[in-house]
């Protein structure tokens, strides 16, 4: 399911992004790499993509490692039952 921070894979073909780089966050990316190649790469231009970007890549990782930590725990319960 797409969301907002998520681009299509036509958007990110064009937009040139490796694929290794296309992940829930690669909507942020798009402008970002834009907002870099614009100003040259300077680091203290661009930050309120960079912090967006991320801030979600950040997100992304907390959801992932709670969803594994829940599906880790049902595995001990069930083990545990046996």
């Amino acid at each position: 399911m797409p969301s907002s921070t998520t681009a299509s894979q036509t958007e990110l073909k064009a937009a040139r992004v490796p694929i290794a780089w296309r992940d829930q966050c690669s909507g942020l990316l798009i402008p970002l790499n834009a907002c870099r190649r614009k100003s040259f790469y300077m680091p203290w231009e661009c930050t309120d993509e960079r912090h967006g970007y991320e801030k979600c890549q950040y997100d992304d990782l907390m959801r992932r490692m709670k969803k594994m930590s829940k599906i880790r725990q049902e595995e001990a319960d069930a083990a545990a039952d046996v």
